[in-house]
């Protein structure tokens, strides 16, 4: 055999001793991930606002309800923060509105006014799915709900965290100085956590959930995270529940991608009122129909 033939068969012998290597680290990480939105993976009942469902695969705006819920032990656990979302990829952009916690509004299934959060404690998932679409009017196809408790888990898993801090404040021995911040779990916990000494009060505390929580998508989002891909999913596992499969979540990174790059936080506007000595945030009727209108339009909904 010629020199130049064993060189090229050892070279052969190399190249699909790495293929098939990568072949075997790929499918491990494709079981892992499988795994991992298995165990995280739970149904709730289709939108009886939509004629039919949307569908990613042709490009549909579609709507998703994100919950940072507090499990404590001995309490049922309630959604302390809730964020709509809406994302028209022919627009290329996403739209995104917080719904105060105290929010006063019909609890369906339940038969009575209470605060928004309180659904979650009724009735789980699906009761803060339908208090919400009864309040804003708007179909929500997906749902990812956040065990706050855990959630310093998935900052640690993304290596921290970058935000712009525009409150100079102490939260629990903490200082969070104004300025650029980078975040661990811990950290990242306790700023989203203060509201107190927010003079915006819950809209503020709002608005730094809402910084971690898009730092969070696009740390998960980049290359660099791949690397601690097997400490992203336990904890993913541990702490996050969803109705989106594997597959819809390929497709959606597909397909509506560009529409992340342009985020648009719109503000629900309110006063505080005591009611029966309890407090509530009461959204007037026309920034509630002004919101509900915007969102539709996005989704393309009559």
């Amino acid at each position: 055999m010629s020199k130049t033939k064993k060189i090229i068969i050892t070279l052969s012998i190399i190249i699909g001793v790495i293929i098939l290597g990568i072949g075997v680290y790929a499918y491990s990480i494709y079981s892992n991930i499988n795994k991992a939105t298995e165990s995280i993976h739970k149904d709730i009942n289709k939108s009886s606002l939509r004629q039919g469902e949307t569908d990613i695969n042709k490009k549909q705006p579609f709507s998703i309800l994100l919950l940072g819920v507090d499990h404590r032990p001995g309490d049922v656990g309630r959604s302390d923060s809730l964020i709509l979302m809406t994302v028209n990829p022919a627009q290329g952009s996403t739209k995104m509105v917080s719904i105060p916690r105290d929010t006063r509004t019909e609890i369906v299934g339940k038969g009575k006014l209470d605060k928004i959060n309180h659904a979650y404690a009724f009735g789980g998932i699906q009761m803060s799915v339908n208090t919400v679409e009864k309040f804003l009017n708007v179909p929500i196809d997906y749902f990812v709900e956040v065990n706050m408790e855990g959630f310093h888990d998935i900052v640690d898993a993304v290596n921290g965290v970058d935000v712009v801090n525009d409150l100079d404040f102490t939260y629990e021995g903490t200082h969070f100085k104004k300025g650029p911040l980078h975040l661990n779990g811990d950290l990242a916990l306790k700023y989203t956590r203060m509201r107190k000494q927010d003079p915006r009060g819950d809209f503020g505390r709002q608005q730094r959930q809402r910084q971690v929580i898009e730092a969070v998508l696009k740390k998960g989002t980049s290359i660099s995270s791949l690397t601690k891909y097997n400490d992203l999913l336990m904890a993913i596992s541990k702490n996050i529940k969803t109705n989106i499969s594997l597959n819809e979540m390929v497709t959606i990174q597909k397909n509506y991608r560009d529409a992340t790059s342009t985020i648009d936080q719109m503000q629900m506007t309110g006063k505080g009122t005591m009611i029966n000595k309890i407090y509530y945030f009461q959204v007037a009727d026309t920034d509630r129909l002004k919101i509900s209108n915007e969102l539709r339009q996005h989704l393309e909904l009559k």
